[in-house]
């Protein structure tokens, strides 16, 4: 499959990215996060109030490892890697990409937002994003067939970026 999957950090720009990179070389964009929401008739932050932590990522990995798409850039949600079986899938239909994004930029972006209310997944209660960066890193980085250092990047140089690096 020649697809493009983003992973990384909430506020990374996944999302933000996935839309302008998928019109940028004329793919599709599918949204797992929306996915997600539309088959459980939920926001995000309702799923996880209402299935807890680990059903939300029971769920999300079954999601995410049922996804069938071809052409496309596909936007993972952020807590997709604790799921190996829905990585594993997603690795196999295309390009697993990792928006890298450092801690002391993400807080920037992250100021004054509710973590829960975006629906970031937090499996230990009263965790920081110090905290979440720090479980999840390894795990991106563990999946990415490719890492996109995009910490000083514009959103225009972060699609760029990973045309660049799909392009070696």
């Amino acid at each position: 499959m020649n697809n493009i999957v983003l992973i990384g950090m909430p506020a990374s720009g996944k999302s933000t990215a996935g839309v302008l990179l998928a019109k940028t070389i004329g793919y599709g964009y599918i949204d797992c996060d929306l996915l997600i929401q539309n088959e459980q008739k939920a926001l995000l932050c309702d799923i996880i109030a209402r299935a807890g932590v680990e059903g939300f990522i029971d769920i999300e990995e079954k999601i995410n490892a049922e996804l069938w798409a071809e052409r496309c850039v596909i936007s993972t949600g952020g807590s997709v890697i604790y799921g190996d079986k829905a990585m594993q899938h997603l690795k196999a239909i295309g390009k697993v990409v990792y928006i890298k994004v450092s801690l002391e930029e993400l807080t920037r972006r992250m100021a004054g937002k509710d973590m829960l209310a975006r629906g970031v997944v937090m499996k230990k209660q009263g965790a920081t994003l110090a905290d979440l960066f720090a479980e999840r890193a390894p795990l991106y980085e563990k999946y990415a067939d490719i890492t996109v250092d995009c910490d000083s990047l514009t959103l225009d140089q972060t699609v760029e970026a990973i045309i660049a690096a799909i392009k070696q």
